[in-house]
């Protein structure tokens, strides 16, 4: 663990590492966090955060820069002096993808506590144009004026000064999650949703599994190149752990990764974290992704999201909508708009837009949605109609239903959408679902509204039934109480190991694969003619309708009839005997697409015997007449 040591005087810190210890996140982010009690009383707790968070980049890029300071100084006096360019030579001197060319650092700064606004401000300035973007999106110039003015600049400062935040002493891992644990506690005393923000580690992990699972001989051989994107990157998580995965499987391969971000300071954290791994820090942008596509054209092999959930689109309605109509398939929302009270469907179409095309090597993308965009909208709205889009154009591999209460901020369900224009040979036409729903662990400590996570072998057996791409069942194995004991996975009608004598096993299925046309229905409107006072048929006296059975509104009915059935027999089989008179309003026939997910892992469970009930109910009667006896005596 990291270890705090405190100075004589009671206010400098510092870390202490080496032996055996390891840094932690949540210990670096409770000594960050310490921080805090500077603040109060000046700042409302809703604003640590604005003060917190750019003082932590900041010396996170002060520690990386600290090897090579006086190194690229010494080229900056020599490019400088020979009227040259200094960008390029600073930026190979510094072995980073910035520089700061200030003779500061922010331990000199401890020496002139009389000039230290200047010298802070000074300092900032005279870092490379990328970075300094990061002070300007933190508003940092701000708070260092108000902070001098509350006397605790220097206070403030110093506490950053004492922790080492190299990448030798805190890797770009645990950084990220300190970044995300601190994110999410001001996001609490703000009342903000702090899953805006980030994704929880452990669903980006299996998203990434799931994503290059197919591609495994690809990504191994050496040198290999690839892009991946994320068009709601927050603090950066996704891309971060799609680094780290890859470079695990592949050292030598790289990962070009390219974002967008609406919220600047998780922009700006996202930038800094990007410009540490050496990434291009041109491919992070600012702004919203529905209006303003900051990567327009572009097109990547990877992709990752997690919208906002259930969050509506009004403010960005007219440029959508204008894109829609002027544009339609050219543009990227071409198979339909979803309602305005959600949104998250439109992330899924700007994705789709940036699918490298399938004769150049295609792509494949993961993004995470709420329940409704499964069955939202009946045959011909705008979700209906993305679902039949994606469905008919063999897009869709897989759903994974997830756990409830995974996320920080909200216990719903939750699932994973996998996206691609490159299928197997064996997923062609077939769409899987699985059901990871009971796949989590109880945290030691809930945070937010996340009381469950997935470990490891939660992930493995997920990745494994995706990559497997078979029909599974979860095998629930009980003693002779009725305490499980063990669960196990097993192939579709197959049995599970024996339950210990006494016991049983359930079984539930975890997995199913059906076509994909098996989510498709046709929604036709039954009509019965309207009757006069004498029961007589009302007849058109016009136009079309002349001589023609006039339609009664009040007995009109709708029924959705499955792809694979013929309507007419459909008809001949479930209407006509209930309605000798009905017939089909061929006109108003829309052909429309849900999934319902849940109802595919329906287990019946038969109801109690009677007589187990009787006994229970005798039980519990006999309890509550001793009871009273007890109070009567």
């Amino acid at each position: 663990m990291i270890h705090f040591s405190q100075s004589a005087s009671g206010e400098r810190w510092s870390g202490t590492l080496g032996g055996n210890f390891s840094v932690n996140h949540q210990n670096l982010s409770s000594f960050i966090w310490s921080v805090a009690d500077l603040l109060r009383g000046d700042y409302k707790q809703s604003d640590y955060g604005k003060v917190i968070l750019p003082f932590t980049v900041l010396r996170r890029l002060d520690c990386v820069l600290e090897p090579t300071k006086s190194k690229v100084l010494a080229e900056f006096a020599a490019k400088k002096k020979a009227g040259l360019n200094p960008d390029p030579f600073l930026l190979r001197a510094s072995g980073q993808s910035f520089y700061n060319t200030s003779d500061l650092d922010l331990r000199k700064l401890m020496g002139d506590q009389d000039h230290i606004s200047q010298n802070l401000y000074a300092y900032v300035q005279a870092f490379s144009p990328a970075v300094r973007d990061i002070f300007e999106r933190f508003s940092f110039s701000t708070q260092i004026d108000k902070l001098a003015k509350s006397g605790l600049l220097y206070l403030v400062t110093e506490k950053f000064t004492g922790i080492d935040l190299h990448p030798e002493a805190v890797d770009n891992h645990e950084m990220g999650l300190a970044f995300e644990e601190l994110i999410r506690k001001f996001a609490e005393l703000s009342n903000e949703t702090a899953g805006e923000h980030f994704t929880p580690r452990e669903v980006i992990r299996l998203m990434v599994n799931l994503l290059f699972v197919e591609d495994d001989e690809i990504l191994t051989k050496p040198g290999v190149v690839r892009t991946i994107y994320d068009p709601t990157a927050g603090t950066g998580g996704m891309l971060s752990v799609a680094g780290e995965h890859l470079a695990a499987l592949n050292p030598q391969a790289r990962l070009t990764m390219f974002g967008q971000e609406l919220n600047d300071e998780s922009y700006a954290i996202c930038k800094a974290d990007m410009l540490i791994k050496g990434q291009d820090v041109a491919n992070i942008v600012a702004g919203n992704t529905l209006s303003e596509d900051g990567h327009a054209l572009a097109k990547f092999d990877y992709m990752l999201s997690n919208p906002p959930f259930g969050v509506e689109w009004k403010k960005v309605e007219k440029e959508v909508r204008k894109e829609f109509e002027s544009q339609g398939f050219n543009g990227r929302f071409g198979p339909g708009l979803p309602r305005v009270s959600d949104g998250s469907l439109l992330f899924l179409l700007h994705l789709l837009s940036k699918m490298r095309p399938a004769q150049d090597g295609g792509s494949r993308f993961g993004i995470v949605l709420n329940g409704s965009p499964l069955f939202t909208g009946g045959a011909g709205s705008g979700e209906s109609e993305i679902r039949r889009y994606l469905l008919e154009n063999d897009l869709v591999e897989a759903i994974i239903g997830l756990p409830t209460d995974m996320f920080y901020n909200t216990g719903i369900s939750t699932y994973v959408w996998i996206i691609s224009n490159r299928k197997p040979t064996e997923r062609k036409g077939k769409l899987q679902l699985i059901d990871a729903s009971s796949f989590w662990q109880k945290m030691r400590k809930s945070l937010g509204s996340k009381r469950k996570e997935m470990g490891e072998a939660h992930i493995a057996d997920v990745t494994k039934l995706f990559g497997s791409f078979v029909e599974a069942q979860l095998a629930m194995v009980f003693d002779a109480v009725g305490k499980e004991v063990r669960q196990e996975i097993v192939p579709a009608g197959t049995r599970a190991s024996p339950a210990p004598e006494g016991g049983n096993v359930k079984l539930a299925p975890i997995s199913r694969i059906f076509p994909n046309e098996a989510f498709g229905y046709r929604a036709i409107t039954v009509e019965r003619p309207l009757r006069n006072e004498k029961g007589e048929v009302v007849l058109g006296s016009k136009g079309k309708q002349k001589g023609k059975p006039q339609a009664d509104v009040a007995l009109r009915d709708a029924e959705n009839v499955p792809l694979s059935e013929e309507i007419e027999s459909y008809f001949l089989r479930e209407v006509l005997p209930h309605a000798p008179d009905a017939w089909i309003d061929e006109e108003k026939t829309r052909v429309g697409y849900e999934i319902p997910f849940n109802r595919h892992f329906y287990v019946f469970e038969p109801p109690r015997p009677l007589e187990e009930i009787d006994a229970d109910l005798v039980v519990v009667t006999d309890r509550i007449k001793a009871m009273i006896e007890g109070l009567a005596a």
